[in-house]
Protein backbone atom coordinates (compact mmCIF):
# COMPACT_ATOMS: atom_id res chain seq x y z
CA UNK A 1 0.00 0.00 0.00
CA UNK A 2 1.09 3.39 -0.81
CA UNK A 3 0.44 6.69 0.08
CA UNK A 4 -1.63 7.67 3.61
CA UNK A 5 -3.46 4.68 5.54
CA UNK A 6 -6.72 4.14 4.27
CA UNK A 7 -9.99 2.52 5.58
CA UNK A 8 -9.76 -0.92 7.34
CA UNK A 9 -12.75 -2.80 8.37
CA UNK A 10 -12.00 -4.78 11.47
CA UNK A 11 -14.52 -7.64 12.26
CA UNK A 12 -14.37 -8.37 15.65
CA UNK A 13 -16.49 -10.19 18.72
CA UNK A 14 -19.73 -8.77 19.50
CA UNK A 15 -18.04 -8.39 23.47
CA UNK A 16 -15.11 -6.34 23.38
CA UNK A 17 -16.15 -3.76 25.46
CA UNK A 18 -18.02 -5.66 27.70
CA UNK A 19 -16.77 -4.68 31.63
CA UNK A 20 -18.33 -7.59 33.08
CA UNK A 21 -16.29 -9.72 30.89
CA UNK A 22 -12.87 -8.21 30.52
CA UNK A 23 -10.28 -10.33 28.96
CA UNK A 24 -6.87 -9.76 27.57
CA UNK A 25 -8.08 -10.25 23.98
CA UNK A 26 -10.80 -7.76 24.32
CA UNK A 27 -8.37 -4.88 25.46
CA UNK A 28 -5.60 -6.08 22.60
CA UNK A 29 -8.92 -5.31 19.81
CA UNK A 30 -9.77 -2.29 21.33
CA UNK A 31 -6.28 -1.08 22.18
CA UNK A 32 -5.23 -1.66 17.95
CA UNK A 33 -8.61 -0.48 16.86
CA UNK A 34 -7.92 3.05 19.51
CA UNK A 35 -4.10 3.29 17.97
CA UNK A 36 -4.92 2.75 14.39
CA UNK A 37 -7.08 4.97 14.59
CA UNK A 38 -4.58 7.52 15.76
CA UNK A 39 -2.04 6.42 12.65
CA UNK A 40 -4.61 8.06 10.26
CA UNK A 41 -6.44 4.42 9.51
CA UNK A 42 -10.51 4.78 8.93
CA UNK A 43 -11.26 1.71 11.22
CA UNK A 44 -14.74 0.60 10.78
CA UNK A 45 -15.95 -1.65 13.47
CA UNK A 46 -17.81 -4.79 12.70
CA UNK A 47 -19.82 -6.61 15.51
CA UNK A 48 -19.86 -10.18 14.81
CA UNK A 49 -22.71 -11.11 16.67
CA UNK A 50 -22.20 -15.12 17.51
CA UNK A 51 -21.32 -17.89 20.20
CA UNK A 52 -17.71 -17.98 19.20
CA UNK A 53 -15.47 -19.75 18.86
CA UNK A 54 -18.26 -22.15 19.05
CA UNK A 55 -21.03 -20.63 16.12
CA UNK A 56 -24.24 -21.81 14.99
CA UNK A 57 -25.36 -21.97 12.03
CA UNK A 58 -27.01 -18.51 11.80
CA UNK A 59 -23.83 -17.10 13.31
CA UNK A 60 -22.04 -18.30 10.00
CA UNK A 61 -24.72 -17.07 7.96
CA UNK A 62 -24.59 -13.85 9.71
CA UNK A 63 -20.68 -13.33 9.41
CA UNK A 64 -21.06 -14.23 5.61
CA UNK A 65 -23.59 -11.48 5.25
CA UNK A 66 -21.50 -9.36 6.92
CA UNK A 67 -18.48 -9.95 4.98
CA UNK A 68 -20.58 -9.55 1.50
CA UNK A 69 -21.55 -6.08 2.67
CA UNK A 70 -18.10 -5.09 2.25
CA UNK A 71 -16.97 -3.42 -0.99
CA UNK A 72 -14.76 -5.65 -2.97
CA UNK A 73 -11.20 -5.14 -2.34
CA UNK A 74 -11.69 -3.96 1.73
CA UNK A 75 -8.82 -4.27 3.87
CA UNK A 76 -10.38 -6.69 6.61
CA UNK A 77 -9.06 -7.59 10.02
CA UNK A 78 -10.42 -10.44 11.37
CA UNK A 79 -10.12 -11.37 14.99
CA UNK A 80 -9.03 -14.55 15.34
CA UNK A 81 -12.07 -16.26 17.96
CA UNK A 82 -14.19 -15.35 14.60
CA UNK A 83 -11.96 -16.68 11.94
CA UNK A 84 -10.34 -19.44 12.93
CA UNK A 85 -13.85 -21.48 13.51
CA UNK A 86 -15.43 -19.99 10.08
CA UNK A 87 -13.36 -21.91 7.11
CA UNK A 88 -16.08 -21.77 4.79
CA UNK A 89 -17.10 -18.05 5.07
CA UNK A 90 -13.39 -16.81 4.79
CA UNK A 91 -12.54 -19.41 1.81
CA UNK A 92 -15.61 -17.89 -0.02
CA UNK A 93 -14.52 -14.21 0.53
CA UNK A 94 -11.01 -14.54 0.42
CA UNK A 95 -10.61 -13.85 -3.44
CA UNK A 96 -13.44 -10.87 -3.28
CA UNK A 97 -11.82 -9.38 0.00
CA UNK A 98 -8.50 -8.41 1.69
CA UNK A 99 -8.51 -10.72 4.48
CA UNK A 100 -6.12 -10.40 7.36
CA UNK A 101 -6.46 -12.62 10.56
CA UNK A 102 -5.60 -11.56 14.07
CA UNK A 103 -4.61 -14.55 16.25
CA UNK A 104 -4.89 -14.44 19.76
CA UNK A 105 -4.58 -17.94 20.44
CA UNK A 106 -4.44 -21.01 18.14
CA UNK A 107 -7.21 -22.93 19.00
CA UNK A 108 -5.54 -25.99 17.46
CA UNK A 109 -2.76 -26.30 19.85
CA UNK A 110 -4.25 -27.48 22.51
CA UNK A 111 -7.58 -29.03 20.55
CA UNK A 112 -6.58 -31.53 17.55
CA UNK A 113 -10.46 -31.39 16.58
CA UNK A 114 -10.28 -27.81 15.81
CA UNK A 115 -7.06 -27.69 13.33
CA UNK A 116 -8.93 -28.12 10.08
CA UNK A 117 -11.17 -25.52 10.41
CA UNK A 118 -8.57 -23.33 11.49
CA UNK A 119 -6.19 -24.92 8.89
CA UNK A 120 -8.53 -23.58 5.86
CA UNK A 121 -9.03 -20.66 7.44
CA UNK A 122 -5.20 -19.21 7.91
CA UNK A 123 -4.49 -19.98 4.26
CA UNK A 124 -7.59 -18.20 3.61
CA UNK A 125 -6.08 -14.95 4.68
CA UNK A 126 -3.50 -12.94 2.93
CA UNK A 127 -1.89 -12.41 6.07
CA UNK A 128 -1.75 -13.11 9.91
CA UNK A 129 -1.69 -11.26 12.90
CA UNK A 130 0.14 -12.83 16.16
CA UNK A 131 0.54 -11.46 19.68
CA UNK A 132 3.42 -13.03 20.43
CA UNK A 133 6.69 -15.10 18.92
CA UNK A 134 5.62 -18.48 20.47
CA UNK A 135 2.19 -17.68 18.96
CA UNK A 136 3.73 -17.62 15.34
CA UNK A 137 6.01 -20.71 15.91
CA UNK A 138 3.34 -22.73 16.65
CA UNK A 139 1.46 -21.86 13.71
CA UNK A 140 4.46 -22.64 11.63
CA UNK A 141 4.59 -26.11 13.23
CA UNK A 142 0.71 -26.66 12.56
CA UNK A 143 -0.28 -25.54 9.87
CA UNK A 144 2.67 -25.09 7.61
CA UNK A 145 1.69 -21.56 6.68
CA UNK A 146 4.26 -19.34 4.65
CA UNK A 147 6.77 -17.63 6.86
CA UNK A 148 6.54 -14.59 5.27
CA UNK A 149 2.83 -14.57 6.17
CA UNK A 150 2.83 -13.90 9.55
CA UNK A 151 3.61 -10.87 11.66
CA UNK A 152 4.61 -10.36 15.71
CA UNK A 153 2.29 -7.74 17.27
CA UNK A 154 3.31 -7.73 20.59
CA UNK A 155 0.59 -6.52 23.30
CA UNK A 156 2.05 -3.13 24.58
CA UNK A 157 2.29 -2.16 28.48
CA UNK A 158 0.94 0.89 29.44
CA UNK A 159 3.51 3.49 31.66
CA UNK A 160 2.23 3.23 35.29
CA UNK A 161 3.84 4.37 38.35
CA UNK A 162 6.19 2.50 40.03
CA UNK A 163 4.05 0.28 42.61
CA UNK A 164 4.59 0.94 46.61
CA UNK A 165 3.70 -2.49 47.38
CA UNK A 166 2.75 -3.75 50.58
CA UNK A 167 4.78 -0.99 52.63
CA UNK A 168 2.64 0.40 55.18
CA UNK A 169 -0.06 -2.25 54.96
CA UNK A 170 -1.72 -2.85 58.22
CA UNK A 171 -1.22 -6.69 57.95
CA UNK A 172 2.28 -5.99 57.48
CA UNK A 173 1.82 -9.45 54.89
CA UNK A 174 3.43 -9.44 51.66
CA UNK A 175 0.76 -8.27 48.63
CA UNK A 176 0.01 -11.11 46.08
CA UNK A 177 -1.87 -10.45 43.29
CA UNK A 178 -3.81 -12.41 40.56
CA UNK A 179 -4.84 -10.93 37.40
CA UNK A 180 -7.09 -13.75 35.26
CA UNK A 181 -10.57 -14.78 34.71
CA UNK A 182 -11.38 -17.54 37.62
CA UNK A 183 -10.73 -20.81 35.75
CA UNK A 184 -9.08 -24.30 35.82
CA UNK A 185 -7.34 -22.56 32.76
CA UNK A 186 -5.41 -20.64 34.54
CA UNK A 187 -4.30 -22.46 37.46
CA UNK A 188 -5.93 -20.93 40.06
CA UNK A 189 -6.93 -24.27 41.88
CA UNK A 190 -3.13 -25.27 41.74
CA UNK A 191 -2.54 -21.46 43.25
CA UNK A 192 -5.02 -22.53 45.96
CA UNK A 193 -3.42 -25.76 46.82
CA UNK A 194 0.27 -23.84 46.78
CA UNK A 195 -0.74 -20.61 49.21
CA UNK A 196 -2.16 -23.88 51.31
CA UNK A 197 0.92 -24.92 51.55
CA UNK A 198 3.04 -21.73 52.46
CA UNK A 199 0.71 -21.03 54.89
CA UNK A 200 2.86 -21.11 57.93
CA UNK A 201 3.97 -17.48 56.60
CA UNK A 202 2.79 -14.31 56.47
CA UNK A 203 0.97 -13.27 53.33
CA UNK A 204 -2.51 -11.90 51.64
CA UNK A 205 -3.27 -12.38 48.17
CA UNK A 206 -6.09 -10.60 46.25
CA UNK A 207 -7.39 -13.00 42.82
CA UNK A 208 -8.99 -10.43 40.50
CA UNK A 209 -11.14 -11.59 37.43
CA UNK A 210 -14.73 -12.90 36.32
CA UNK A 211 -16.38 -15.61 38.44
CA UNK A 212 -18.74 -15.96 35.78
CA UNK A 213 -17.07 -18.17 33.13
CA UNK A 214 -16.92 -21.58 35.01
CA UNK A 215 -19.20 -21.30 38.06
CA UNK A 216 -19.09 -24.85 39.04
CA UNK A 217 -15.19 -24.46 39.02
CA UNK A 218 -15.87 -21.10 41.27
CA UNK A 219 -17.96 -22.96 43.46
CA UNK A 220 -15.22 -25.84 44.26
CA UNK A 221 -12.46 -22.90 44.59
CA UNK A 222 -14.28 -21.54 46.84
CA UNK A 223 -15.41 -24.60 48.85
CA UNK A 224 -11.33 -25.32 48.92
CA UNK A 225 -10.63 -22.15 50.28
CA UNK A 226 -12.57 -22.50 53.03
CA UNK A 227 -11.80 -26.25 54.49
CA UNK A 228 -8.03 -24.55 54.07
CA UNK A 229 -9.16 -21.98 56.14
CA UNK A 230 -7.56 -19.81 53.96
CA UNK A 231 -10.44 -17.04 53.25
CA UNK A 232 -9.36 -14.54 55.69
CA UNK A 233 -6.47 -14.07 53.27
CA UNK A 234 -7.14 -14.76 49.88
CA UNK A 235 -10.07 -13.13 48.45
CA UNK A 236 -11.59 -14.28 44.97
CA UNK A 237 -12.41 -10.13 44.04
CA UNK A 238 -14.12 -10.46 40.86
CA UNK A 239 -13.35 -8.67 37.58
CA UNK A 240 -12.07 -5.27 38.29
CA UNK A 241 -12.09 -1.38 36.23
CA UNK A 242 -8.85 -0.27 35.27
CA UNK A 243 -9.26 2.16 37.88
CA UNK A 244 -9.62 -0.41 40.44
CA UNK A 245 -6.98 -3.06 39.18
CA UNK A 246 -4.15 0.24 39.32
CA UNK A 247 -4.93 0.42 42.90
CA UNK A 248 -4.51 -3.51 43.32
CA UNK A 249 -1.14 -3.18 41.21
CA UNK A 250 0.09 -0.25 43.52
CA UNK A 251 0.12 -2.36 46.72
CA UNK A 252 1.13 -5.47 45.37
CA UNK A 253 4.73 -6.95 45.90
CA UNK A 254 4.32 -9.94 43.59
CA UNK A 255 2.25 -10.62 40.49
CA UNK A 256 1.36 -14.91 40.60
CA UNK A 257 0.05 -16.16 37.41
CA UNK A 258 -0.19 -19.64 37.71
CA UNK A 259 -1.65 -20.29 33.99
CA UNK A 260 -1.53 -23.50 32.54
CA UNK A 261 -0.92 -21.43 28.85
CA UNK A 262 -0.46 -18.25 27.98
CA UNK A 263 0.32 -17.32 24.52
CA UNK A 264 2.04 -14.13 25.75
CA UNK A 265 0.79 -12.50 29.13
CA UNK A 266 -0.65 -9.11 29.25
CA UNK A 267 -0.67 -9.05 33.10
CA UNK A 268 2.80 -9.88 33.25
CA UNK A 269 3.69 -7.08 31.18
CA UNK A 270 1.03 -4.70 33.29
CA UNK A 271 2.84 -5.46 36.50
CA UNK A 272 6.34 -5.29 35.33
CA UNK A 273 5.46 -1.83 34.38
CA UNK A 274 5.03 -1.08 37.63
CA UNK A 275 8.13 -2.89 38.36
CA UNK A 276 6.40 -5.62 40.35
CA UNK A 277 8.29 -9.07 39.62
CA UNK A 278 6.05 -12.24 38.47
CA UNK A 279 6.21 -15.69 39.52
CA UNK A 280 4.29 -17.57 36.69
CA UNK A 281 4.96 -20.98 34.55
CA UNK A 282 6.96 -22.03 31.89
CA UNK A 283 3.85 -22.49 29.59
CA UNK A 284 4.23 -21.29 26.08
CA UNK A 285 4.61 -17.60 25.37
CA UNK A 286 4.47 -16.57 29.18
CA UNK A 287 8.64 -16.44 29.45
CA UNK A 288 8.39 -14.07 26.40
CA UNK A 289 6.57 -11.48 28.77
CA UNK A 290 8.59 -11.74 31.37
CA UNK A 291 11.50 -12.19 29.63
CA UNK A 292 15.06 -12.87 31.55
CA UNK A 293 15.47 -11.83 35.02
CA UNK A 294 12.73 -10.23 36.67
CA UNK A 295 10.66 -13.62 37.97
CA UNK A 296 10.61 -16.87 38.55
CA UNK A 297 9.01 -19.45 36.63
CA UNK A 298 7.74 -23.11 37.61
CA UNK A 299 6.06 -25.92 35.69
CA UNK A 300 2.38 -24.94 35.32
CA UNK A 301 -0.06 -27.20 37.23
CA UNK A 302 2.45 -28.26 39.61
CA UNK A 303 1.28 -27.25 43.27
CA UNK A 304 4.48 -28.15 44.88
CA UNK A 305 7.06 -26.62 42.94
CA UNK A 306 4.39 -22.95 42.83
CA UNK A 307 4.60 -23.71 46.84
CA UNK A 308 8.45 -24.40 46.79
CA UNK A 309 9.03 -20.86 44.57
CA UNK A 310 6.65 -19.02 47.05
CA UNK A 311 7.91 -19.73 50.03
CA UNK A 312 12.04 -18.91 48.35
CA UNK A 313 10.69 -15.00 47.75
CA UNK A 314 8.63 -15.41 50.90
CA UNK A 315 11.37 -15.73 52.80
CA UNK A 316 14.21 -14.49 51.19
CA UNK A 317 14.50 -10.89 51.56
CA UNK A 318 17.93 -10.86 49.14
CA UNK A 319 15.54 -12.64 46.02
CA UNK A 320 12.88 -10.50 47.01
CA UNK A 321 15.33 -7.38 46.24
CA UNK A 322 17.17 -9.09 43.37
CA UNK A 323 13.98 -9.59 41.80
CA UNK A 324 12.11 -5.98 42.24
CA UNK A 325 15.79 -4.59 40.66
CA UNK A 326 15.42 -6.95 37.82
CA UNK A 327 11.29 -5.73 37.35
CA UNK A 328 12.48 -2.35 37.74
CA UNK A 329 14.96 -3.01 34.19
CA UNK A 330 12.87 -4.91 32.54
CA UNK A 331 10.65 -1.99 33.30
CA UNK A 332 11.98 0.32 30.90
CA UNK A 333 12.16 -1.97 27.94
CA UNK A 334 8.52 -2.28 27.80
CA UNK A 335 7.10 -1.08 24.71
CA UNK A 336 3.09 0.85 24.73
CA UNK A 337 0.12 0.09 22.48
CA UNK A 338 1.31 2.59 19.91
CA UNK A 339 3.85 0.58 19.27
CA UNK A 340 1.63 -2.64 18.73
CA UNK A 341 -0.72 -0.61 16.36
CA UNK A 342 2.66 0.76 14.37
CA UNK A 343 3.55 -2.96 13.69
CA UNK A 344 -0.04 -3.68 12.60
CA UNK A 345 0.01 -0.18 10.53
CA UNK A 346 3.33 -1.72 9.11
CA UNK A 347 2.06 -5.31 7.85
CA UNK A 348 -1.35 -3.43 6.53
CA UNK A 349 0.56 -1.10 4.73
CA UNK A 350 3.04 -3.39 3.46
CA UNK A 351 0.56 -6.15 1.46
CA UNK A 352 0.57 -5.58 -1.91
CA UNK A 353 -2.18 -3.40 -3.45
CA UNK A 354 -4.23 -5.59 -5.60
CA UNK A 355 -7.46 -5.00 -8.54
CA UNK A 356 -10.89 -5.13 -6.73
CA UNK A 357 -11.98 -8.31 -7.36
CA UNK A 358 -9.16 -10.03 -7.78
CA UNK A 359 -7.97 -13.49 -6.53
CA UNK A 360 -5.34 -14.08 -4.32
CA UNK A 361 -3.23 -17.02 -3.83
CA UNK A 362 -4.72 -18.39 -0.31
CA UNK A 363 -8.34 -18.04 -1.70
CA UNK A 364 -7.83 -21.65 -2.75
CA UNK A 365 -6.06 -22.49 0.21
CA UNK A 366 -2.92 -24.22 -1.46
CA UNK A 367 0.60 -23.81 0.03
CA UNK A 368 2.71 -20.14 -1.14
Amino acid sequence: MTGPPGELFAVLPNDIDDAAAPSGGNRYDREVCTGLTTLGWAVRELAAHGAWPGPHGADLAALGALLSGLPAGALTLVDGLVASCSPGVLAAHAARLRLVVLVHMPFGDTDPAARPAEHRSLHAAEAIVTTSDWTRRRLLELYDLPVGRIHVATPGADPAPVAAGSDGARSGAPALLCVAVVGRHKGHDVLVEALARVADLAWTCVCAGSLERDPAFVAALTARVDALALGDRLRLAGPKTRTELDDLYAGADLLVHPSLGETYGMVAAEALARGIPVLGTTAKGLPEAVGRGPGLLVPPGDAGALAGALRDWLGDGALRHRLRVAALERRGTLTGWDVTARTISDTLRGLPDRAAGSGHCGAGLARN
